[in-house]
């Protein structure tokens, strides 16, 4: 008996399994069992209850069993309720009826509401209130642009458009006020028409890229020289046309029909400065011709043209290269 009390160990470890299992099949009396079972209780180690206070007035819901550490993190991740955006609040500037405007120093007056007129252009988006507009010391409103060419108001008003002289310049002003209709209406008259209809015909070509290049050579072969003009060798071709006098009622019949090895025989570049060709187009060579001296007059340079002949380069056989070559002199001063 008493060696089995010895057994039992202390309050800090409590009861082995073994021990449990001898104690439940012991031959002890019930009430013996049962007073060693209290003593050896009292010797654990007894749960420690942690106690929350909250505060007057909290009241629990009904089946939480949640710790107030849990509610407090649960308040942590709750997201924070989104605050007023003060920007879109903000209310719009307000326009007199009647507008005063300084357009680079030309002063313009008109309706707010003919500014308004088409909802997607620069104008309406300026006096839709949402945007601050600067002004002059008269208390106009400013816009940094050239007020000789604002013709674009007269057709906001009236549907007016510009006489022909002006129309270039109206049109990119209307490109930076972004006013579509004056766009189209713009685009259907002349000169933009027939502007339309001659980049149909240069876009067949590396035209703009060939034109830079003889400004580029003018430029360098008459500073070399240190003189007032430059000439240059341009060979403009339509088509090829590599015959001999001899030749020719034979090859325009037959030219057609060589073969694609036969055909690279006939490849070669003339010996000249610039090379434009060849094209599939009712417009011509003097066609060509007349773009390439117009544009090089746009940019202020003066330039003539004439033809001094034809390659003469011996390609195979008899047949020589007869592209016609210009002469264009260049002048700067």
């Amino acid at each position: 008996m008493q060696q089995n009390g010895s057994s039992v160990s202390d309050g800090s470890d409590g009861c082995s399994g073994r021990e449990r299992q001898s104690l439940a099949f012991s031959p002890l009396p019930a009430a013996t069992r049962v007073r060693r079972f209290i003593q050896e209780r009292r010797t654990l180690p007894l749960p420690r209850v942690m106690v929350v206070f909250s505060a007057a007035g909290d009241t629990e819901k009904p089946g939480d069993a949640m710790s107030s550490s849990d509610s407090a993190e649960d308040e942590f991740r709750k997201p924070a309720s989104p605050t007023p955006n003060l920007a879109l609040s903000k209310p719009l500037r307000s326009f007199p009826e009647v507008i005063s405007l300084n357009v680079g120093g030309t002063y313009f007056t008109t309706r707010l509401s003919t500014l308004r007129r088409y909802e997607d252009t620069m104008l309406a988006a300026m006096f839709s209130g949402r945007h601050y507009i600067p002004r002059d010391a008269e208390g106009r409103y400013f816009i940094d642009r050239d007020g000789a060419y604002f013709d674009i108001l007269n057709f906001l008003r009236e549907g007016e458009l510009p006489h022909r002289d002006r129309v270039r310049a109206v049109h990119r002003e209307a490109q930076y006020y972004a006013i579509s209709p004056l766009l189209d209406s713009l685009e259907d008259i002349q000169p933009l028409t027939g502007e339309k209809v001659r980049q149909a015909f240069l876009d067949l070509l590396p035209y703009y890229k060939n034109l830079e290049r003889i400004v580029e050579i003018a430029k360098l072969r008459a500073m070399q020289k240190k003189a007032r003009f430059a000439k240059l060798k341009i060979c403009v071709y339509k088509e090829e046309m590599p015959i001999t006098p001899y030749e020719r009622p034979l090859f325009n019949s037959l030219r057609f029909e060589r073969s694609d090895s036969e055909a690279k025989l006939f490849e070669h570049h003339c010996e000249v400065d610039v090379s434009f060709g060849p094209w599939e187009a009712v417009a011509d060579v003097y066609d060509l011709l007349h773009c390439i001296v117009s544009d090089l007059a746009e940019r202020g340079i003066a330039a003539e043209q004439q033809c001094i002949g034809v390659c003469d380069k011996h390609l195979i056989n008899h047949y020589y290269c007869k592209r016609p070559i210009y002469e264009f002199k260049i002048t700067w001063w």
